[in-house]
């Protein structure tokens, strides 16, 4: 029996799909793939991306790893300056103590500090964060090389230095995020080696920057896409992905044409409420590419199909693509699983096993 609506829906098919063509295309130039797990937070999705020559997952958070490092899944990237208190070093301290293989970032001398004052130089290793751009978190790329060495003379393994080019969730921002990446990284990597420390990897890339990462002549040797995986609105609207890639939807009934427009049981609790300013609603309609949520509260959503084109009847059921596919999944206990997308009944579903370890 299909679940009532609204729930979310996993297309297997374009799915694995996804990870393949990510998985070949970072083969064929030589690259490492270490795929984002925050976007999908599911045990089964990242064996599927570690069968498919993952060389580990990144996550966002100690207790993401802590999910994942529990099913066996356990050389992991802890993508983000932690701030290392006595309660994170205890439980960093024991995924090292049952064996697995952390990594995380620090963008500061302080940062390194708190790692040391953690006692966990020896234990795992980190990854100095630089700005490539985004503007978010990240030291000035030329300091790279001041964070590594007060690691390296705290007994810390440096293993590398990475970034996130953020700016590429902008429309025809890709390819300059992607130029932007690889002249910081150039420019880190140096500084580290000025340092007299020689990163052993040197990590980058997003979902809208990795086709225009691949082209390039950089030091990169790995990349972190997570949302490409599953897909969103907000990708297919960049243009980095296209509809018949997006392999996550939530299936809504439509329960009223009030207005003259599409009323859905699926709002901002099943959907998400992210919205960037370029976007042009709150989520699209897989099967009906001119529509948009053009409102959403929290257990409705309302879409508008061009003048004149005939509404889905009420009653039936139609395929939203949220705007931003990492909150929505973390909304969700679960996940439906299709062979193909169009098929009325799941053939499994799936635990979101690392929904809400935000700490």
């Amino acid at each position: 029996m299909s679940p009532s609506t609204p729930f979310l829906s996993v297309d297997l098919e374009r799915m694995q799909a996804n990870i393949a063509r990510t998985a070949d295309a970072a083969t064929a130039r030589g690259l490492a793939l270490r795929p984002h797990a925050k976007t999908h937070k599911c045990i089964e999705i990242g064996r599927m991306q570690l069968a498919a020559g993952a060389v580990g997952l990144t996550v966002a958070t100690v207790g993401e790893a802590e999910v994942f490092a529990a099913a066996g899944l356990d050389d992991l990237f802890i993508a983000y300056p932690l701030w290392v208190d006595a309660a994170r070093a205890a439980r960093l301290s024991h995924l090292a103590a049952v064996g697995a293989n952390i990594s995380i970032g620090v963008d500061s001398v302080a940062g390194v500090e708190r790692v040391t004052r953690g006692g966990l130089a020896g234990r795992i290793a980190v990854r100095v964060e630089i700005d490539a751009g985004h503007h978010r978190s990240g030291c000035e790329p030329g300091l790279a090389g001041d964070v590594a060495a007060a690691a390296v003379r705290a007994g810390i393994d440096v293993e590398g230095v990475f970034a996130f080019p953020g700016h590429a969730y902008a429309p025809e921002g890709r390819e300059r995020a992607a130029a932007d990446e690889v002249e910081a990284l150039t420019v880190a990597v140096a500084a580290m080696r000025a340092a007299g420390v020689t990163p052993r990897v040197v990590s980058g890339g997003s979902t809208p920057s990795f086709d225009a990462a691949l082209a390039l002549d950089s030091p990169v040797t790995e990349l972190r896409p997570g949302v490409g995986v599953l897909g969103d609105a907000q990708q297919w609207e960049l243009g980095s992905m296209r509809s018949s890639d997006i392999a996550l939807t939530c299936h809504a009934t439509v329960v009223s044409h009030a207005g003259g427009r599409l009323v859905l049981d699926a709002g901002s609790k099943v959907l998400g409420a992210d919205r960037a300013p370029w976007a042009t609603g709150y989520g699209r309609l897989l099967d009906h590419r001119d529509a948009r949520i053009v409102l959403l509260s929290e257990h409705h959503a309302v879409a508008e199909l061009p003048e004149g084109a005939e509404l889905p009847p009420l009653g039936s059921v139609v395929r939203v693509v949220p705007n931003h596919v990492c909150t929505a999944v973390n909304l969700v206990d679960e996940l439906a699983v299709h062979d193909h997308g169009t098929d009325a009944q799941p053939v499994t579903t799936w635990r979101v096993a690392a929904r809400g370890r935000n700490s």
